[in-house]
């Protein structure tokens, strides 16, 4: 577990994050604000939003299979599926 209190990680593919549409996706999917559009329409991981992540899926569903990955640290970094 990491000492600052989060206990999930969201890891996104390089080629995925670039794209924006998916990204708009994301952003539109997320009840708690995890992802967020740059300036230039790529997607960015809201680091301060991550210890609200309540597991919904919401993200993988509205992203292609593998493109993105919600960690949960507390269980041995064990990958949400």
């Amino acid at each position: 577990m990491r000492a600052d209190g989060t206990f999930i990680a969201v890891e996104v593919d390089d080629t995925a994050a670039a794209d924006s549409e998916l990204a708009r996706r994301l952003t539109e999917a997320c009840p708690v604000d995890i992802f967020a559009l740059a300036d230039d329409g790529a997607l960015q991981i809201v680091e301060t939003n991550l210890d609200e992540c309540v597991l919904c899926r919401l993200c993988l569903d509205a992203s292609p299979p593998g493109t993105v990955k919600v960690i949960k640290l507390y269980d041995d970094s064990a990958v949400l599926a």
